[in-house]
């Protein structure tokens, strides 16, 4: 099975990582604000797999998505405008 991996150009779906994020593991792969350092972040919005209780409702900002970091046990925020890309499960190997 070949991974899809989502390269960002231009305007991103957001409802797609959105989805991805509700169902699974999604890798996210972003350039940190702060530093201009390209993060790479397994998360996930799955209750099962983060074994956090959450609840997101409707997103109040269309330019951010909010998303629990697995590799870091905390919440994260992410401006939409810095994700490079993203795919389905965990960081791959280099």
């Amino acid at each position: 099975m070949q991974m899809e991996i989502h390269h960002i150009k231009g305007k991103m779906d957001s409802k797609k990582i959105i989805d991805a994020l509700h169902k699974g593991v999604v890798t996210v792969v972003f350039k940190k604000l702060d530093t201009g350092e390209i993060r790479t972040m397994p998360c996930t919005l799955n209750n099962e797999i983060s074994e956090v209780s959450m609840k997101v409702g409707k997103y109040s900002s269309p330019d951010t998505l909010v998303m629990y970091g697995l590799d870091v046990k905390a919440w994260r925020d992410v401006r939409v405008d810095t994700i490079i890309e993203w795919y389905e499960g965990y960081p791959k190997e280099k």
